[in-house]
């Protein structure tokens, strides 16, 4: 993994951007954060990448995995995304038979959704890789702390990093930090 050699200061919409010295104690969570989740998602984007599919597949056959009969509003309202976005990922899982659409039984209207066989399982596949990560997270104990030592937030988010990235990324923060003293 690289990351930029320098540091550039600027200015946004909202005023001078915030320097290394002026950062929050939080700022280090927030950037583990960042890279936690890159290698959350990661895990389950190189399964979909085989199908064809993206993140958004993903979010949909989670939900509609663990809530079947799912109504297309009630999905709208948990993923936050409009209509003619959601339409374009249930069109593919539906063509290609990951997902499908029942009419309701007290309203018509309504158009329930559920997982096939094919669905279940690759919402399996997914769903399996992301708790292994997060299972090996919180295996991992706190450095310095011993047998069975609490794992802070900062921890448990760099657990969440892939082994051979956490060098690179601890180097990166360090350099921050330095350069804030």
């Amino acid at each position: 993994m690289t990351f930029p050699a320098t540091q550039t200061a600027g200015s946004d919409a909202h005023g001078p951007a915030e320097t290394a010295s002026s950062q929050s104690p939080g700022d280090d969570l927030i950037e583990l954060l960042f890279f936690a989740y890159r290698d959350f998602v990661g895990d389950p984007d190189r399964i979909l990448a085989q199908y064809g599919f993206g993140r958004a597949h993903h979010r949909v056959l989670h939900f509609v995995d663990r809530y079947p009969g799912l109504t297309i509003a009630e999905l709208l309202d948990i993923l936050r995304i409009t209509k003619q976005s959601l339409n374009r990922v249930l069109k593919d899982l539906i063509e290609q038979d990951y997902i499908v659409q029942k009419t309701g039984t007290s309203d018509r209207r309504q158009r329930l959704l559920f997982c096939t066989d094919r669905g279940t399982a690759l919402a399996g596949d997914l769903i399996r890789v992301q708790t292994h990560r997060v299972t090996r997270a919180l295996a991992e104990p706190a450095p310095g702390a011993g047998e069975g030592g609490a794992l802070s937030a900062q921890n448990f988010l760099l657990a969440m990093i892939e082994p051979e990235e956490r060098a690179a990324v601890r180097r990166l923060m360090a350099r921050r930090a330095r350069s804030a003293a």
